[in-house]
């Protein structure tokens, strides 16, 4: 007799039941299931609280709207995106729906772990992942591939107040590398939302994260921007890198964008150049500087892809923010006077 599960939000269930309707496996964090087009991801908190690092969970809704993290595979050592982190960063590309789950206790009078079904998600088009810094099973430091997951259309997801991702216990500073080598997201399917199933028939939904494409291209810009200038710093003889910078009693982390160790300047970039993206850029280096070593000497700039307006040069001016931009010749402003 065949096993089914049918995969409605806020299912109580244990990856036993699931492993035996989809053909997966069921001790990981991360479980392929190929034959039935499906990724199911077990989320658990309480894991990485062990190991000091609080990524999991429920992040703060973003202006693209709810946004779930989830800590790839690897116990000790730098996480990559390939064996199971590959097959969830994939999950797009090969056709494959993306179910997650979060630990919800244990089954009354048993030691099974519980599984929460969140619902179907689908990996965030613009940025999949983000590396963070984090101590592995080994205690030692090491990168870490938060993965961001974004609600898929047609799903209403069933997380509580008790997913939201835990504040952080401790302030703390980690130096951190700029995020330059994350792989070209899979284009998307074209289709507007997901396709009524049901989940015993192991069909793949069509989802589509509900980002602008505009948007999309506005921050791949920026991204491309940032690994522009690194490359360009390091061409004249700079040491820069970025910092993950984490406040005691808040969720998540401050990420700037580049820190030029050399000449001691922290530059936060935008991929317009327009008075509400520099407003914004001012006011996240005026939040950032507080916490990077040595603030009474610490320079910070916007980094543009191109000119502004006299207008907005003036603001940047009066607020002591300096202003580099790209040029056909190579970066205006730089170095700093």
């Amino acid at each position: 007799m065949t096993t089914t599960v049918d995969l409605v939000p806020g299912l109580l269930t244990t990856r036993d039941a699931i492993a035996a309707a989809f053909g997966c496996g069921k001790y990981q964090g991360i479980e392929p299931a190929n034959d039935a087009g499906k990724v199911f991801v077990y989320s658990d908190p309480s894991a990485g609280e062990e190991y000091g690092y609080t990524f999991d969970g429920r992040a703060e809704d973003d202006e693209f709207g709810p946004l779930y993290l989830y800590t790839g595979a690897g116990a000790s050592g730098d996480q990559v995106p390939s064996g199971r982190n590959g097959s969830l960063l994939t999950h797009v590309e090969k056709g494959r729906e993306l179910h997650l789950f979060v630990a919800a206790g244990k089954l009354p009078g048993s030691d099974t772990t519980a599984q929460r079904y969140i619902g179907q998600m689908v990996l965030d088009p613009i940025k999949p992942y983000v590396v963070r810094r984090g101590p592995g099973q080994d205690h030692k430091m090491r990168n870490v591939l938060v993965f961001q997951m974004r609600v898929a259309e047609g799903t209403t997801p069933a997380w509580t107040e008790a997913d939201k991702l835990p504040a952080a216990v401790t302030s703390s500073i980690q130096i951190l590398d700029p995020e330059e080598n994350l792989p070209e997201p899979a284009p998307l399917p074209k289709q507007t939302g997901a396709k009524a199933k049901k989940s015993e028939e192991h069909s793949t939904a069509e989802t589509v994260a509900n980002i602008p494409a505009g948007q999309r291209k506005v921050l791949r810009r920026e991204g491309a921007l940032v690994k522009e200038f690194r490359a360009h710093l390091a061409a004249a003889g700079h040491t820069s890198h970025s910092f993950q910078i984490t406040i005691a009693g808040e969720p998540g982390a401050l990420t700037p964008d580049l820190y030029d160790e050399t000449v001691h300047v922290l530059y936060e970039a935008k991929g317009q150049t327009t008075r509400p993206n520099v407003r914004m850029a001012i006011g996240q280096l005026a939040d950032y500087r507080r916490h990077i070593p040595s603030p009474e000497n610490l320079r910070v700039a916007v980094l543009l892809p191109s000119e502004p307006t006299d207008d907005v040069k003036a603001l940047l001016s009066e607020q002591q923010v300096h202003l580099v931009y790209r040029t056909e010749d190579g970066f205006a402003g730089w170095p700093l006077a």
